[in-house]
């Protein structure tokens, strides 16, 4: 009798709690893994590295123009860290990356709504492409994080075509429409899941750290912005020398630098894919420098500082599309051709009448450009096999497909920037007046000297 009533409270008991042990059961197997924190610091680490590169470009342009515009050259830079730091996480990174259609994102991660401390990989089909292909064992947020520091230092590029000029004010209001409306259907369209041109699920197009969202997208806006804008004063009868050639050097070092974070911080983990990119990197930089010092060397007499300087940026945006695609002697040919072509392309655009004070279609849209074409044709899946084969592997039509994608950007970036510069202009002005522009952004602008006057008045031209 016992042990019918013991065995019917056992059935009976199991029973009751069946339904809440398979719900446990099946929790247990819906928690998401716990993030590697080897890929977890590396991203946190490259997410600083892409970071600074801001400041540095800051430095970078700042060299270039006249001492009394530096501050307001370096604060173009530097305000970017705060407007799209705030923007990119109330709405920037769900137009970019939740799920969408496939030219915009959605609206479900407005604010960071479900965008948590979740592995990416647990994201399944709403995580973004990149990590899809390259890993998942990575924070949300930390994916996140990384993709804000190049949403900053992306519209940073253009305000060397419009320097010396520009009202801050119109600046700023600019940046943040250009942001919203341009790059985050451009970052979606090439790197989310299920976008119009990306290798998950639309055209194909290879882009491994942004040639087509970053530097086309900027080197073409900054031509147009520079046509829309008009000459400096002074452009071309009374262009002066860079009044800090030391600070181009020093933004060119901490480019070099932050570019292992941008190029190599895109495989999403620290394993091989990573590796090449960091390789090809460096490579890359150092074959567009040598470039550019031969052709001076050739050409003009002297190896100049600012020539090596302009010769690694052109090398780093032509590998920034292939790096985690191409060989290390691929790396060197799309160094070697990106930085001969861009010192062409800069020589050139000193005998048309625009205005693009610092050179960033020529270095930037341009080397660009090369450096999608060149990673159609240098491309092959024994360095990534998430990737594809290029022309030189028998893939000819990825050529095609990423011409597609140029002129895709192309059209985007220039009829974008086109139109919000006139709205802008129609409402509350583009430019400064030549008054302030003969006194210097600095004082008008932001009410202060980068030197003191007497060494302010031995450096200004």
């Amino acid at each position: 009798m016992l042990k019918k009533v013991l065995t019917i409270g056992v059935l009976t008991l199991f029973l009751l709690t069946f339904p809440l042990m398979g719900n446990a059961l099946a929790q247990g197997r819906s928690t998401p893994p716990d993030p590697d924190t080897g890929d977890t610091a590396f991203m946190l680490i490259s997410s600083a590295l892409v970071l600074l590169m801001t400041p540095g470009l800051a430095f970078f342009y700042g060299g270039f123009v006249r001492s009394r515009n530096i501050l307001n050259t370096l604060m173009m830079s530097f305000v970017l860290m705060a407007i799209i730091g705030v923007t990119w996480v109330l709405w920037g990174y769900s137009l970019s990356f939740a799920p969408g259609v496939p030219f915009i994102g959605g609206l479900e991660w407005l604010g960071l709504n479900g965008v948590g401390l979740e592995t990416t990989g647990y994201l399944e089909d709403s995580a973004p492409a990149e990590v899809v292909s390259y890993a998942g064992t990575i924070p949300h947020q930390a994916f996140m994080i990384y993709q804000a520091m190049f949403a900053i230092i992306t519209p940073a590029l253009i305000s060397g075509a419009i320097a010396e000029r520009m009202s801050f004010r119109a600046y700023c209001l600019f940046v943040l429409l250009w942001s919203t409306f341009i790059y985050t259907p451009l970052a979606h369209m090439v790197w989310a899941k299920g976008g119009f041109l990306g290798l998950y699920g639309g055209l194909g197009a290879l882009d491994f750290a942004g040639g087509t969202v970053v530097h086309i997208s900027s080197g073409v806006s900054a031509l147009v912005a520079a046509i829309v804008l008009g000459p400096r004063k002074s452009h071309p009868d009374r262009l002066s020398p860079p009044h800090n050639v030391p600070f181009i050097l020093l933004g060119a070092g901490l480019l070099w630098f932050g570019w292992f974070g941008f190029n190599a911080g895109s495989a999403l983990s620290a394993g091989s894919i990573a590796t090449a990119a960091f390789v090809a990197t460096n490579t890359a930089a150092a074959a567009g420098t040598l470039m550019w010092l031969i052709l001076e060397a050739t050409l003009r007499g002297k190896p100049t500082a600012v020539g090596a300087a302009t010769g690694a940026v052109a090398g780093l945006v032509g590998i920034t599309p292939a790096a985690g695609f191409v060989t290390p002697l691929a790396a060197i040919l799309i160094g070697f051709i990106t930085a001969f072509l861009c010192f062409y392309a800069v020589s050139f655009k000193h005998k048309l009448n625009v205005d693009d004070a610092l050179d960033t279609f020529p270095v930037h849209g341009v080397g660009g450009t090369l450096g999608a074409i060149l990673t159609s044709i240098f491309a092959t899946t024994e360095v990534n096999s998430g990737g594809k084969d290029g022309v030189l592997r028998g893939n000819f039509r990825e050529f095609f497909v990423e011409l597609a994608a140029i002129a895709i950007a192309y059209i985007i970036a220039g009829t974008g920037t086109w139109i919000i510069l006139k709205i802008i202009d129609a409402t509350i002005g583009l430019r400064v007046k030549e008054e302030a522009e003969n006194q210097g952004l600095d004082i008008h602008e932001h009410g202060e000297e980068g030197y003191n006057s007497e060494f302010g008045d031995r450096i200004n031209v």
